[in-house]
């Protein structure tokens, strides 16, 4: 049994209160491996696939045998109506979104934005399997409190992809459809006011206000462009966006 002992591996890696530790490793199949360290331990996760290896049903993960179910019922009936996800295969689908949050935050500390944006799109994905087709109404919105955190998450990884690239006017367009989806977020559950007190709108209209600085004098004119478009389209939302940002601008 002391060959089981961690201490050594803990010890070669201590725990540093307050800082989020994250490492990528070599397995010893040659693969890479994701570590966190924690105050009690290590958290070991895959690179791909699902964080803890496993492929339940012969898939990737739960959501997507769960999607294919879905598939299989549509085409067999001609609609999704019918379709109902358990109490327990809600539970199941839950417990596996936490496994890619834990994922997604580890791939930010490593600046991993390809991943960030790959595992929270997936976790959007999961949350709209459940409101959809939870049987009971708190699996349906339970989960769908993290909407904004994970919306917000990969908005800002879309964003640091194209600042890596140069790309200041794609940043921010990522930053605007981030900050709009939020929006349409509380307001399709009646929660406008809290848009405005929203941390994760904040994050972004941060990040936002860092990037306009950076945008060359010709994007004034883009932005005017797509302001009269907004307006246009009566997507006002949008449009006092770009307006702010027009004004930072030309400020």
């Amino acid at each position: 049994m002391a060959d089981l002992d961690l201490s050594q591996i803990l010890d070669q890696w201590p725990h540093e209160p307050g800082k989020v530790q994250v490492r990528l490793i070599e397995g010893q199949d040659g693969e890479s491996r994701i570590q966190v360290r924690l105050d009690l331990g290590i958290i070991q996760m895959q690179t791909e696939g699902r964080p803890d290896g496993q492929r339940p049903r012969g898939f990737d993960s739960l959501l997507e045998f769960h999607e294919a179910r879905l598939d299989e019922h549509t085409a067999e009936q001609g609609s999704s109506q019918g379709f109902v996800l358990s109490p327990e295969e809600c539970r199941d689908l839950k417990e596996e979104a936490a496994q890619f949050y834990r994922r997604y935050t580890a791939l930010w500390v490593l600046e991993d934005y390809d991943g960030v944006v790959r595992d929270t799109t997936r976790n959007l994905r999961a949350l709209d399997l459940l409101s959809k087709f939870a049987s009971t109404e708190s699996d349906r919105h339970e989960m769908d409190l993290f909407r904004p955190f994970i919306t917000m998450m990969r908005a800002r990884a879309l964003a640091s992809q194209a600042l890596r690239d140069n790309e200041a006017k794609a940043a921010l367009h990522a930053i605007d459809d981030g900050l709009e989806q939020l929006r349409q977020h509380y307001s399709s559950t009646g929660q406008e006011p809290g848009f405005d007190r929203s941390s994760e709108a904040a994050t972004l209209r941060s990040m936002r206000d860092a990037l306009v600085p950076k945008l060359p004098v010709s994007q004034k004119s883009d932005l005017r462009r797509r302001l009269d478009e907004a307006l246009k389209n009566e997507n006002y939302e949008l449009a006092a966006i770009l307006r702010d940002e027009l004004r930072l601008l030309e400020s």
